[in-house]
């Protein structure tokens, strides 16, 4: 056995000293090849976060959303859903598309047109326009408090052109097909009149004449309305309400398909123009009411206006906005004026926008409106406009994760294929049917989505701030609501909560194969989910977890200690025996329902409350949990330790803070009842207390060494003491080889990796499995840390000497209605090569010195593999070094198992595993675009010198949220929380990238264009009907060159990928083509065969025929 020294000691912490050598004679074949990882990210899924644009396409029938953060959502049927972004990031401003064309427009707050296609699966930008002098720098603006260069866009059907308005109040026009500038231009000068001593403002809206397409409408932020003359080049008309204050401003405006024109003013007034006078025909305030001098009371602006007609003679004028201003919680509606009726839809969020989906694309036509999409800051409604009373349809796409904020994220690639109808099942029993919803299918169908088959199942968990867990089904590029489990329904409330969100969702561990749920409250409360599929009527177990005694220092004898310890289990028997009465404690808020003595509660279908494990004294969060089925156990930590607890027999097994965690044997406080088992009292071997006593003796100076390297995990900002605390960061249970002296035992074991860097074993005890709930479970600290690296312990797990992933045990789920006998076994889940052992056969000989497992540790700097049971680190690498790991997990792709990382810089890194070597590096995602997680910007830095430590501690701590909600899983699958609204999933697989294409749905569909308005004889007799414009020869070369400085066209840099795909298309277009060609050539030619067998067949029965008769005469016959 290697002899333990202190030059060894030091050297196993310097990431510079190389890899020891493994300890068995083969080497391990090792299949992953960088060629097998590409990163892409594949699907997103949610609503989009503070959008600010909406736009719809009536023949294709599909949605564009845009946000602030440059993202643009491309929504249809059910699995039509694509996403893209703006690669500046900028806030989209306007949409429009280009009406069954395959392609939209957008425009974005730095002045930027952008061009896309999405004729294939993923939309690509083919080119973009840059205005430069179009920003009024003196503020002008009253709607909005940003300067926005481009203020409106309009794009007549089947039009080449389109309209741009400016905040300098200019109008240009642009060839789509080109992106250039034309150079006819209304200027804003051109289009006042000439006594007007000051701007008109901002273009708020710019539309043609629907029966004279040469006719333009502009509508000014200051109350202006021209019609211009495009053929002319002059104003035909201008009005304005005359009031000269500012409720004259005008907002949106509107055209009738019969050439009629109304306007929607910031003072809540609708007008109607004729356009024969200065001054409307009408005016109205739909929602005042005069008050008692007569005069309209005070409204809020209407912010957005369409008039639509149907075939019936029935005209309805939607708006948003113009409440009265007094009416408090009535802020946010869509109205419906349809005659003299008026329908006011309040709304739970503001209004962004919305448009009117009617059947008829064409504007000189009646549109025959049907329904209202209208987009909210937090939600996507639609609204059913022939259905009396107007119901909303119910909406199929999953919007609705940002219900409550989301606080954390599991993600189960490969789970068991049972477990999504199980969960299915109990979730529609739950969620009934609600009232209300119209019964016509959701109208934005647009798209094509073949469902494709996925061999495996993907669940997604989320936990919110309100307590709730959210269970969804996100197989085959889909997400669907499966279950909704709440905890808050576990417990009462007594009085107030000192938390701001006492029951947020800050850790959840599920056993897959046992259906048993793990949850972690803010206080440090624990609960235990059991799955069951029948309603029951029983009482919650409720178990006080003791307070854990902040370490000292300078206590290192093990005699003070125990001491402590001691006593500390005495105490966790009194508050236990008090919780297993009340469930609570004296100045609790929370209370358990249905907790004994209270005769129960009744449980509903689905994962039901079976254990609360209640912290007493201050709050201590638990930043790590896990629970194994088989042991029975269940395990958390926080910063001042770490808490075991016996599932089976609902009892603290033990308490212990972090440094109890260095000394050999502690007395673990136990709940009543229980003893240490004698069999463990027995003395270590002779390296063993080497070690220890190297640790008593050097710990302090190891702790100086290594503590820089670590980043605070406290939540208190206030002292540099922080920075050498120790808590605990990560757990995993195991049957592993822990004890050098009897390299033989495979052992339970619990692994605790803490902030600082200490890799920390628990020996688990177990009585036999028909005494389990009758005797004690016993655990034991093994002295002194198995291994220390750079940084936080962030993952641990462990490979067979094979270098298979070790499965977890577990104990396999059985209805609690039917008999049946638990047993213990692998999970099938978790990939392994094939033919590998898990538990290596009972050694003999020189073989029982042999290594038989690798554990393999990741932390914030390093990654180490470590053999057991000699503990040798046989293979490292340094990750990173002025950096920090994110998020690190062990997961399996194509057979093998492998170690990622997400680096601080927004790299990926991929090490193959057991030899750590590295096989893919690359940029990802910019931590920057997470921190809407952090609350940096609202705290900001407390101590300038912190940043003395390499890192800022403030954003350190910040990027624990952060990887709360990023995950990897199997199959090289992850997930992120992209927007406190959206999750988007990626993956690492080049396979699977190959495949992904196959899973999108088709967003573009050859339709026809319907057919426009027919012109009725008399109407064109006498000069009615729309009037065709030729734009070419107003806008084209012949109305003069654009000014330089006033746009810049920028090509597009996903031109060459466009042209690639499309040629790609092409190809695959023709080879089909030939295909098809050859199959019809085969028919053809079987087809020619059968006829030429038949003319033969038909050639010997005529000469047979001639035959017969050849020789005789015509009276024979």
């Amino acid at each position: 056995m290697k002899k333990f020294t202190f030059k060894g000691v030091l050297d196993g912490f310097r990431s510079s000293v190389q890899a020891a050598p493994r300890g068995t004679e083969q080497e391990i074949q090792e299949t992953l090849r960088p060629d097998h990882f590409q990163i892409k990210k594949t699907f997103r899924h949610g609503f989009p976060f503070s959008p600010t644009a909406l736009a719809w396409d009536p023949v294709q029938k599909l949605l564009a959303v845009g946000d602030k953060g440059g993202n643009l959502r491309l929504l249809g049927g059910p699995g039509v859903d694509a996403h893209v972004r703006h690669e500046a990031g900028e806030a989209v401003l306007h949409v429009k598309f280009l009406i069954n064309e395959g392609a939209l427009v957008t425009a974005t707050a730095d002045d930027q047109l952008h061009l896309w296609t999405f004729r294939q699966k993923i939309a690509q930008r083919v080119q973009s326009l840059k205005f430069q002098r179009e920003r009024y720098y003196i503020k002008l603006s009253r709607q909005t408090k940003e300067l926005k260069g481009i203020t409106c866009l309009h794009l007549p059907l089947q039009s080449k052109w389109i309209h741009v308005g400016t905040e300098r109040g200019n109008v240009h026009v642009v060839n789509i097909e080109t992106f250039a500038l034309s150079g006819y231009v209304i200027n804003w000068n051109k289009a006042i009149e000439v006594t007007r001593p000051n701007h008109p403002g901002a273009v708020v809206d710019v539309s043609e004449n629907p029966l004279d397409a040469s006719k333009l409408v502009i509508a000014y932020e200051s109350g202006l309305v021209v019609v211009w003359d495009l053929r002319a080049r002059a104003a035909e008309w201008r009005g304005s309400l005359g009031t000269s204050g500012p409720g004259e401003a005008v907002r949106a405006a509107a055209w009738q398909h019969d050439a009629k024109l109304m306007t929607a003013h910031a003072d809540g007034a609708l007008a109607t123009w004729s356009m024969r006078s200065p001054r409307p025909t009408s005016l109205s305030y739909p929602h005042a009411k005069a008050n008692k001098d007569g005069k309209p009371e005070p409204c809020k602006p209407i912010l957005r206006l369409e008039w639509k007609t149907s075939r019936t003679g029935e005209s309805l004028v939607i708006f948003s906005g113009g409440l009265p201003t007094d009416k408090a919680g009535r802020t946010h509606s869509i109205t419906v004026l349809n005659g003299k009726s008026t329908t006011v839809l309040e709304m739970e969020h503001s209004v962004v926008d919305f448009v009117t989906l009617c059947e008829s694309p064409h504007a000189a036509d009646y549109q025959e409106p049907y329904a209202i999409v209208v987009l909210l800051q937090n939600d996507l409604v639609v609204i059913d406009l022939l259905t009396p009373g107007y119901p909303c349809f119910e909406n199929p796409y999953p919007m609705d994760i940002h219900e409550s904020p989301v606080t954390c994220c599991c993600y189960f690639a490969d789970c068991p294929s049972d477990l999504i109808p199980a969960f299915y099942s109990v979730g529609r029993q739950g969620n009934k049917k609600a009232a209300g919803f119209s019964e016509k299918l959701w109208p934005i169908n647009g798209g094509e989505w073949a469902p494709a088959s996925c061999s495996y199942s993907e669940i997604i968990l989320t936990g919110h701030a309100d307590g709730s867990v959210k269970f969804w089904d996100a197989s085959a590029g889909t997400l669907q609501i499966l279950y909704k489990l709440k905890c808050s329904k576990v417990f009462e409330r007594r009085g107030g909560y000192e938390e701001e969100s006492p029951l947020a969702v800050q850790q959840a561990a599920l056993c897959a194969e046992s259906r048993r749920l793990c949850v972690a409250l803010p206080h440090g409360h624990v609960v235990l989910f059991k799955f069951r599929k029948a309603e029951v009527h029983a009482e919650t177990h409720v178990v006080e977890v003791p307070v854990i005694t902040d370490a000292v220092e300078e206590e290192t004898s093990p005699e003070v200690e125990s001491g402590r310890s001691t006593s500390l289990g005495r105490g966790a028997e009194s508050v236990e025996g008090e919780g297993r009465r009340s469930g609570s404690w004296a100045g609790s808020a929370l209370r358990v329902r249905g907790c004994a003595g209270t005769g129960g509660a009744r449980r509903a279908p689905g994962f039901q409350a079976a254990l609360v494990a209640l912290q007493h004294g201050p709050p201590h969060p638990v930043t790590a949990l896990t629970l194994n089925s088989s042991y029975g156990l269940m395990a958390w930590g926080g910063e001042r330790g770490v808490v075991v607890l016996d599932v089976w027999r609902r009892c603290v097994v033990a308490a212990l803070p972090a440094h109890a965690l260095y000394l050999p044997h502690p007395e673990a406080p136990l709940a009543r009842h229980e003893r240490r088992s004698p069999e463990l009292d027995q003395d270590k071997d002779s390296s063993d207390e080497d070690s220890n006593c190297l640790k008593i003796l050097f710990g302090d100076l190891f702790d100086k060494l290594d503590s820089s390297f670590s980043r605070s995990r406290s939540s208190s900002m206030s002292s540099l003491e922080n920075i050498s605390q120790e808590g605990i960061q990560c757990l995993a249970f195991a049957d592993s080889y822990t004890k050098r002296s009897d390299p033989t035992t495979l052992l339970p074991t619990l692994w605790i990796g803490t902030t600082l860097g200490s890799v920390l074993t628990m020996m688990i005890s177990l009585p036999e499995a028909d005494l389990r709930h009758t005797q004690p479970v016993v655990i034991s600290t093994s002295g002194g840390p198995i291994f220390r690296l750079k940084g936080s312990i962030l993952a641990m797990s462990f490979l067979d000497c094979n270098g298979a992933l070790i499965p977890y045990s577990y104990e396999s789920w059985k209805d609690d209605s039917k008999d049946g006998r638990e047993r213990r076994e692998r999970t099938p889940t978790k990939q392994s090569s094939s033919g590998s052992s898990h538990m290596s056969p009972p050694p003999s000989g020189a073989e029982a010195a042999a290594d038989r497992q690798f554990v393999v540790i990741a932390s914030e700097k390093q990654a180490r593999v470590v053999a057991l049971p000699s503990q040798n680190c046989v293979y490292r690498q340094q990750i990173v070094d002025t950096d920090f790991v994110v998020k690190s997990e062990i997961v399996s792709l194509k057979d093998s198992v492998c170690l990622v990382n997400y680096l601080s810089t927004g790299h990926l890194a991929a090490y193959s595993l057991p030899s750590l070597r590295p096989l893919v590096h690359t940029d990802f995602l910019p931590l920057s675009e997470l921190s809407f997680q952090t609350q940096s910007k609202q705290r900001g830095i407390v101590d300038p010198m912190l940043s003395i430590w390499g890192q800022q501690l403030i954003v350190n701590e910040d990027t624990d949220q952060i990887a709360k909600t990023f995950c990897f899983s199997n199959r090289g699958h992850g997930l992120y929380l992209a927007s406190p609204t959206e999750i988007q999933k990626f993956t690492i697989d080049a396979e699977f990238c190959q495949q992904l294409n196959e899973m999108i749905g088709e967003l573009f569909l050859p339709r026809d264009m319907p057919e426009p308005p027919k012109e009725s004889f008399f109407r064109g007799l006498f000069g009615g009907g729309s009037r065709p414009l030729d734009r070419e020869e107003l806008f084209g070369e012949s109305s003069g060159k654009p000014s330089r400085s006033v746009a810049k066209h920028i090509p597009g840099v996903e031109g060459a990928g466009q042209r690639v795909a499309a040629a790609t298309s092409e190809v695959a277009r023709a080879h089909q083509m030939v295909v098809e060609r050859g199959d019809k050539l085969s028919q053809l030619e079987d087809r020619a065969e059968r006829m030429h067998s038949q003319a033969s067949e038909f050639s010997s029965s005529a000469h047979q025929l001639m035959l017969k008769y050849k020789d005789k005469k015509w009276y024979q016959l």
